[in-house]
Protein backbone atom coordinates (compact mmCIF):
# COMPACT_ATOMS: atom_id res chain seq x y z
CA UNK A 1 0.00 0.00 0.00
CA UNK A 2 1.36 3.69 -0.53
CA UNK A 3 0.78 6.41 1.19
CA UNK A 4 0.04 9.52 -0.86
CA UNK A 5 0.24 12.30 1.39
CA UNK A 6 -2.04 15.52 0.95
CA UNK A 7 -1.30 18.37 -1.68
CA UNK A 8 1.70 15.89 -2.14
CA UNK A 9 1.60 16.05 -6.16
CA UNK A 10 5.38 16.54 -6.80
CA UNK A 11 7.22 14.53 -9.20
CA UNK A 12 9.90 13.46 -7.14
CA UNK A 13 7.36 12.29 -4.61
CA UNK A 14 4.86 10.62 -6.70
CA UNK A 15 4.38 6.99 -6.32
CA UNK A 16 6.60 6.33 -2.97
CA UNK A 17 5.67 5.10 0.07
CA UNK A 18 5.40 8.04 3.57
CA UNK A 19 9.09 6.87 4.47
CA UNK A 20 10.48 7.64 0.76
CA UNK A 21 8.74 11.04 1.25
CA UNK A 22 10.14 11.52 4.76
CA UNK A 23 13.39 10.31 3.72
CA UNK A 24 13.35 12.96 0.83
CA UNK A 25 12.11 15.73 2.71
CA UNK A 26 14.67 15.02 5.11
CA UNK A 27 17.75 14.98 2.54
CA UNK A 28 16.27 17.86 1.05
CA UNK A 29 16.63 19.75 4.67
CA UNK A 30 19.76 18.45 5.39
CA UNK A 31 20.92 20.08 2.18
CA UNK A 32 19.19 23.17 2.91
CA UNK A 33 21.33 23.61 6.01
CA UNK A 34 24.33 22.56 5.06
CA UNK A 35 23.92 25.22 2.42
CA UNK A 36 22.83 27.83 4.82
CA UNK A 37 25.85 26.97 7.12
CA UNK A 38 28.32 26.97 4.18
CA UNK A 39 26.82 30.51 3.35
CA UNK A 40 27.94 31.82 6.80
CA UNK A 41 31.50 30.73 6.67
CA UNK A 42 31.88 32.35 3.80
CA UNK A 43 30.47 35.44 4.83
CA UNK A 44 32.69 35.62 7.83
CA UNK A 45 35.49 34.54 6.00
CA UNK A 46 35.27 37.55 3.21
CA UNK A 47 34.95 39.92 6.80
CA UNK A 48 37.92 38.35 8.47
CA UNK A 49 40.05 38.76 5.20
CA UNK A 50 38.69 42.54 5.28
CA UNK A 51 39.10 43.42 8.57
CA UNK A 52 41.12 46.04 9.34
CA UNK A 53 40.63 47.15 13.37
CA UNK A 54 42.09 46.65 16.43
CA UNK A 55 43.36 43.21 18.05
CA UNK A 56 41.11 43.17 20.65
CA UNK A 57 38.32 43.54 17.63
CA UNK A 58 39.61 40.99 15.59
CA UNK A 59 39.76 38.26 18.55
CA UNK A 60 35.99 38.40 18.79
CA UNK A 61 35.68 38.26 14.60
CA UNK A 62 37.83 35.02 15.19
CA UNK A 63 35.28 33.83 18.11
CA UNK A 64 32.65 34.45 15.70
CA UNK A 65 34.40 32.60 12.63
CA UNK A 66 35.07 30.04 15.19
CA UNK A 67 31.72 29.02 16.07
CA UNK A 68 30.31 29.17 12.29
CA UNK A 69 33.05 26.74 11.18
CA UNK A 70 32.28 24.70 14.03
CA UNK A 71 28.64 24.82 13.60
CA UNK A 72 29.13 24.13 9.45
CA UNK A 73 31.65 21.06 10.41
CA UNK A 74 29.34 19.67 12.49
CA UNK A 75 26.00 19.90 9.64
CA UNK A 76 28.43 17.93 7.30
CA UNK A 77 29.72 15.73 9.97
CA UNK A 78 25.39 15.03 10.10
CA UNK A 79 25.50 14.72 6.04
CA UNK A 80 27.94 12.36 6.27
CA UNK A 81 30.98 14.13 5.17
CA UNK A 82 34.21 13.40 7.70
CA UNK A 83 37.12 15.47 5.60
CA UNK A 84 37.36 18.72 5.62
CA UNK A 85 40.50 19.33 3.94
CA UNK A 86 39.06 20.29 0.85
CA UNK A 87 36.52 22.83 2.59
CA UNK A 88 39.27 24.84 4.39
CA UNK A 89 41.00 25.14 1.33
CA UNK A 90 37.95 26.09 -0.55
CA UNK A 91 36.61 28.91 2.09
CA UNK A 92 40.47 29.63 2.93
CA UNK A 93 39.94 28.97 6.67
CA UNK A 94 42.68 30.24 8.45
CA UNK A 95 44.54 28.39 11.31
CA UNK A 96 44.16 30.80 13.64
CA UNK A 97 40.22 29.79 13.66
CA UNK A 98 40.99 26.30 13.28
CA UNK A 99 42.64 26.23 16.70
CA UNK A 100 39.80 28.13 18.36
CA UNK A 101 37.17 25.44 17.28
CA UNK A 102 35.69 23.69 20.05
CA UNK A 103 37.00 26.78 22.50
CA UNK A 104 34.95 28.65 24.86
Amino acid sequence: MSLKLPGSSDLATRGRTGLDVLDYEIVAEMATSLGTAGRKVEAIMARLRAYEGDAADRGALLKTAAEAVYAYFVQRELCGLKRHDDVIREYGIPREVLVRLGAK
